[in-house]
């Protein structure tokens, strides 16, 4: 009887023994899942979140973005939560780049197309040429884009020489010239003489200006030489 009271009892203490650890790992593990959650359960572009990880010799340590530098988190993706760290984000801290001894370099930048009307108002493109290039800021959208050296600035001329004499409007060469040229960076002369801006000559089409024969005396002769000086 005795024997039997004894296996009774060591029975019954390996079952609460048995409970006791596995509410213990229950307990243990259902902690450690939603301490973990609440560390790395940052909403998406929240700043300020952080990650709660334990390097190889158990030290707790925490990750956070800052300074250019946002912090996404999927909480239900397949496999578990995911943390993506993406450039973008506020500068709070000066920030400098060191390109000595090494290249730093945008690729992939939209250019501005200055043939489409202008400079500053024309649409964008993409090239690739030889030379130097400008980057600017669409005022509108906020994109950096690049703009060559030669379409912002450039001191251009052309000369055409009559080959008949003619009584009416004529056009000369003006390679390079925009319709939207700004008249003040223009300047127009026969044999050596400044013509005068809308009244002698306009500009009305891209490469070329027009000469008003009623400007310089209703005719113009052989040989006679017009200059277009211009500024992009």
């Amino acid at each position: 009887m005795k024997k039997d009271n004894l296996k009774l009892t060591v029975l019954c203490l390996m079952i609460m023994i048995g409970t006791t650890i596995n509410a213990q790992r229950t307990d243990t593990s259902t902690n450690a899942a939603t301490d973990f959650t609440k560390q790395a359960n940052t909403v998406l572009g929240e700043a300020g979140g952080s990650i709660k990880v334990i390097d190889n010799k158990g030290t707790i340590k925490y990750l956070q973005s800052s300074n250019g530098v946002t912090m996404f988190t999927d909480t239900a993706p397949d496999g578990g939560i995911i943390t993506t760290w993406q450039l973008g984000g506020t500068l709070t801290d000066d920030t400098y780049i060191d390109a000595s001894g090494a290249i730093f370099a945008i690729t992939g930048i939209s250019g501005i197309d200055s043939a489409a009307g202008g400079a500053e108002n024309s649409a964008a493109t993409t090239f690739d040429t030889s030379g130097y290039s400008l980057l600017v800021r669409d005022e509108a959208t906020g994109e950096t884009k690049k703009l060559l050296m030669t379409n912002f600035i450039d001191v251009l001329w052309d000369e055409t020489e009559l080959t008949a004499d003619v009584t009416a409007d004529f056009t000369v060469d003006a390679v390079g010239i925009l319709a939207t040229t700004n008249v003040n960076r223009v300047s127009v002369y026969r044999n050596g003489a400044k013509l005068r801006s809308g009244t002698d000559y306009t500009i009305t089409t891209a490469d070329v200006v027009n000469i008003a024969v009623a400007g310089l005396g209703g005719a113009a002769y052989t040989g006679d030489v017009f200059e277009v000086h211009f500024i992009k």
